[in-house]
């Protein structure tokens, strides 16, 4: 008997059909022999429909009510599959995450989690029920309840897989799996039946939008194997597991793209020791992520330094870089919100030259100019114009032997 997780998106619940479907698939697991832990997220458009309450009641949103008030999206549908299920026979019972036994930190709207006690999920186990889990929470150590941030309910279906020791977790979601690209940019994008842990880290980091890097992260340090599957079509989907040494990786297994960051240029630096640091710490200290950096070669003393920021924390950033342009004695801040990234992971790429050269080649071939370059040992990323970002996929794809073969 195998102990299965399964975690089920906000589209996969979306409403009562779509509840009563998700039922009858986690019966058939249940009866194919295996105990079955389920992670639900909010219903269809739910959590934004309660941001928007919130944002007509409040200009403050205290995080601890937000978080009150979001999880309540998750305890709808738990109850609602637990019904579901029991329609059909199969004694099942729900849990909130602090039920589950999910401890985080204080840190609300993006908690994370400090320690698991699913004593409550082991025990509906061992009287064979389902145990259906809200996703997307916990409850702190000061007895909050909070909320994981984005991609909360993978992580929570990733972290009752680790904690229970779970033979697989599979994350059900209204796509057939992960893809060599995103279909809608890349009509002739594949689905890939395998990836690595460290090739769905860098797909998830880089504008992959089936799994939430942390997620990932958190299954790859667990060694959780996770599939990611459609629920409206319950095909097998794609394994996400351990690299396999004696298996020959592809070249290049996906292409990414992701234009939601802006880039932000300190001109005129001097080119010294301790200004970079100091200008990033400031930005650090104001909670705002770095991406990409370049540091063009210095020329007289100077240099400029360019970033990439979220396009949500632009307006922070150059704030912040022209709080401290005077004390690094910088001589301009200039913002650029029209470019995007895209990027080639493959495993393969470690042990095969020619692939930048490709890479660079292919998108000079297409008149697309490469503006930022950051590398790993398994992926490329350029930033170019944002309105070239799906030439770029589309081209790399194709050059990179990507393209599904049409019949």
């Amino acid at each position: 008997m195998a102990l299965v997780v399964q975690k089920y998106g906000g589209t996969s619940v979306g409403d009562p059909e779509r509840i009563r479907a998700v039922a009858e698939h986690i019966a058939r697991t249940r009866a194919a022999g295996n105990d079955v832990v389920v992670v639900v997220s909010a219903m269809g458009k739910f959590t934004d429909e309660l941001l928007r309450m919130a944002d007509a009641v409040s200009a403050t949103r205290p995080p601890r009510e937000l978080d009150m008030l979001l999880t309540a999206g998750e305890r709808i549908s738990m109850a609602l599959v637990s019904m579901a299920l029991a329609d059909l026979g199969v004694e099942a019972a729900s849990f909130t995450g602090s039920q589950a036994g999910i401890i985080t930190d204080t840190d609300h709207t993006r908690a994370k989690i400090l320690e698991m006690r699913p004593e409550r999920i082991r025990e509906a186990l061992e009287v064979g029920q389902v145990a259906v889990v809200a996703g997307f929470q916990g409850v702190s150590t000061e007895r909050d309840i909070t909320t994981l941030g984005r991609g909360g309910s993978d992580v929570t279906a990733v972290a009752l897989a680790a904690a229970l020791g779970a033979d697989v977790c599979e994350i059900y979601t209204d796509v057939t799996g992960v893809f060599s690209a995103d279909p809608r940019v890349a009509p002739r994008a594949r689905r890939l039946s395998r990836v690595s842990f460290d090739e769905m880290m860098e797909i998830a980091a880089t504008g992959g939008r089936v799994l939430m890097l942390r997620s990932v992260e958190f299954a790859r340090r667990h060694g959780v194997p996770l599939v990611v599957r459609s629920s409206f079509t319950w095909e097998p989907g794609t394994w996400i597991v351990e690299e396999d040494p004696t298996m020959e990786e592809a070249v290049v297994s996906a292409i990414t793209d992701d234009t939601s960051e802006a880039k932000v240029t300190v001109g005129g630096v001097p080119d010294r020791p301790g200004v970079a640091a100091r200008l990033f710490r400031a930005l650090a200290e104001a909670g705002i992520n770095v991406d990409m950096i370049v540091q063009n070669t210095g020329a007289n003393g100077m240099t400029d330094i360019s970033f990439t920021v979220a396009k949500t924390d632009l307006g922070a950033a150059r704030e912040k870089c022209l709080a401290i342009k005077d004390e690094i004695n910088a001589a301009q801040v200039s913002t650029d919100d029209a470019i995007g990234r895209v990027s080639i992971v493959g495993a393969g790429m470690k042990s095969s030259p020619g692939v930048t050269a490709l890479m660079f080649e292919t998108l000079s071939d297409n008149g697309i100019n490469i503006e930022m370059i950051s590398t790993s040992s398994i992926r490329i990323s350029c930033v170019v114009r944002a309105d070239r970002v799906g030439d770029a996929v589309r081209c790399l794809h194709t050059a990179f032997g990507l393209d599904a073969v049409q019949s």
